[in-house]
């Protein structure tokens, strides 16, 4: 989804950019990616590359969430310090507790509660512990939805389309949805700057899953009921944050403007989605 969203924002800036894909260059795979980093001499390598099933990695995919997020991690590194390249890494609010009742600043003091908060932390130690050739950056993000992969934004309409109504999701956690196209733009805003260490980004405002789903559901239907319930309405295997609403002031100093609303991304969002929904039904009829 991130990956896709950067490949089309380089694109659109007349930037060269290869999109690896897992066959092309596995982040566990040291070598081949020091012998990629090699071929294609990058300026910048940025790290879209995550396991983000947050209650398999309590479980079975325990092994596979560290491996990725945390051991590969040192083979970006290594990659990138090879070739003299700059490194943007992305990781996430959940190596926040989410006790917080204030946005979290990148100094605040981590503390991750599940198995991907803590896979994605150990990921941020090994990209900040890169050479200082590398210039490496963490960029922390959070509730991420766009086109090309599954997110809540896509679970919601499907459930509205199939009439599993009234949506019940819970009202008493509360971050910021991200919407991947704004979020590649932001990395690719931060990749030729000095900024080193950790930055947060995401979209504004704040709000609950119960809000986003409300908002989901009017401008998809504008009928569809969307009821609160709590956390403990739902339980699942991997604790989330209650409050994780990142502090963007560094990011908005940084490149000079503010971040965007997540409403108007998830307006185009939706729009892509009905398109895409035409296009195919003329399909249909034209064979």
């Amino acid at each position: 989804m991130l990956g896709r969203a950067l490949q089309a924002e380089a694109a659109a800036r007349g930037l060269e950019a290869p999109a690896l894909s897992r066959e092309q260059a596995d982040v566990l795979d040291a070598e081949r990616l020091r012998a990629v980093a090699e071929e294609l001499r990058p300026e910048v390598v940025i790290n879209a590359a995550a396991y983000t099933k947050v209650d398999l990695a309590e479980g079975e995919g325990r092994e596979q969430a560290f491996a990725v997020n945390g051991t590969a991690v040192r083979h970006v590194v290594a990659a990138a310090a090879a070739v003299g390249a700059r490194l943007l890494h992305v990781s996430t609010d959940y190596v926040f507790d989410g006790t917080a009742r204030a946005p979290y600043r990148e100094d605040a003091p981590v503390q991750p509660r599940s198995v991907y908060g803590q896979s994605k932390l150990v990921g941020e130690q090994e990209a900040l512990a890169a050479p200082a050739a590398v210039r490496p950056l963490v960029v922390r993000t959070s509730w991420l939805f766009g086109p090309d992969g599954p997110n809540f934004a896509a679970t919601m309409v499907r459930l509205i389309d199939e009439g599993k109504l009234p949506l019940k999701v819970v009202a008493d956690q509360v971050g910021c949805p991200t919407y991947t196209p704004y979020l590649a733009a932001a990395l690719l805003d931060l990749a030729p700057l000095d900024l080193t260490g950790v930055v947060h980004y995401r979209n504004r405002e704040a709000v609950s899953w119960h809000g986003f789903a409300a908002e989901i559901a009017r401008q998809w239907s504008g009928t569809a009921e969307v009821l609160p319930v709590t956390t403990e309405d739902v339980p699942r295997p991997a604790p989330r944050p209650a409050y994780s609403v990142l502090d963007v002031g560094r990011f908005e100093a940084a490149v000079g403007r503010p971040v965007e609303s997540w409403s108007a991304g998830l307006e185009q969002y939706l729009s892509g989605m009905r398109r895409a929904i035409r296009e195919d039904s003329k399909g249909r009829e034209s064979r």
